[in-house]
């Protein structure tokens, strides 16, 4: 058996990891033909990945560098080096036209990096690029929870805000058209917006948000009559296609799913949850019950979260 590459030893085998699959866009696929062969060989999951040939040693290399990279940086991790990296060979695209919306002063990733909060919302957010790093156009989170008062609508803002962060077209939709909040939290009109635009009656008002070029608002416009009818029909699917094709992250704020359907629609729609309770309010009978309504769905679970406030 062939010897490591000098220095492989002396980096630890989960930034590799991490590394390999980020960079090279590894499918699930490959993950699990590596991770047999390291555990029937007792290799380490970068030598496992040569011999396969899933990866070659030039890309074992440049994975290499990029966890030394991470080493020498402070604050920054791989999967951030790994977004700007990928940043850097994309044509810039005009989200919006207008003034931006500032950032409301609740929403702290967005004014304070260093905050115990900010840091706990970059853990969230390299979960869930690591649990859709092989997918295909862009990632979609639907943020879903039983009751209301459980902080959906802030960590859906806060979410977007911090894939936003990392320079890469983030667009955050309020699908919540029972009791929308996004535009508060952004200070945003909300008279035209989602609902208008499913119901045909104009194009898709987007704003910017300031200090985040990358990162779009769509507010949820006036209640209309009839939201599950509008969520369920073809002009969302059309506008959820369109959005793969356009972004990179899109995050959805849904309204609570033991009040409303609406939220398995939507999240049926996105794929991928993001489950948010909170903490000593939030029943397990309510989770278990939303947990099996989303069962039809055929979505999956990539997030699970609990608030305390």
């Amino acid at each position: 058996m062939s010897a490591e590459p000098d220095g492989q030893s002396s980096v630890p085998d989960e930034e590799l990891h991490e590394a390999l699959v980020l960079l090279h866009r590894l499918s699930n696929e490959a993950v699990e033909r590596i991770n047999e062969l390291m555990r029937s060989l007792h290799i380490r999951f970068s030598e496992a990945a040569l011999h396969t040939g899933v990866v070659t040693q030039s890309e074992l290399d440049e994975a290499l560098a990029w966890v030394r990279q991470r080493a020498m940086a402070q604050g920054r991790s791989i999967v951030e080096d790994v977004m700007r990296r990928r940043v850097e060979q994309q044509r810039e695209v005009v989200l919006w036209k207008g003034e931006p919306l500032q950032a409301g002063r609740q929403l702290i990733i967005a004014h304070d990096p260093d905050h115990p909060r900010s840091e706990l919302l970059r853990r969230l957010r390299t979960e869930l690029l690591l649990r859709t790093g092989a997918r295909r156009g862009a990632a979609f989170f639907a943020l879903l929870s039983p009751c209301a008062q459980e902080g959906r609508s802030q960590l859906a803002a806060e979410l977007a805000i911090s894939f936003a962060q990392l320079g890469r077209r983030t667009l955050l939709v309020d699908a919540d058209l029972r009791r929308p909040s996004q535009h508060e939290l952004f200070g945003a009109d909300n008279e035209v917006g989602l609902a208008q635009s499913l119901a045909g009656d104009g194009a898709l008002n987007l704003y910017g948000v300031g200090g985040l070029p990358k990162m779009a608002l769509l507010t949820s416009g006036g209640q209309p009559p009839n939201p599950v009818e509008l969520l369920s029909g073809p002009r969302f699917e059309r506008m959820v296609a369109d959005w793969r094709r356009n972004f990179e992250f899109v995050v959805l704020d849904t309204p609570p799913t033991s009040e409303f359907s609406d939220g398995l629609t939507v999240a049926s729609a996105a794929g991928n949850v993001v489950v948010l309770a909170r903490a000593q309010a939030t029943s397990f009978s309510a989770l278990k019950e939303m947990r099996r309504n989303l069962e039809p769905t055929q979505t999956r679970v990539v997030g699970a979260v609990i608030n305390s406030f």
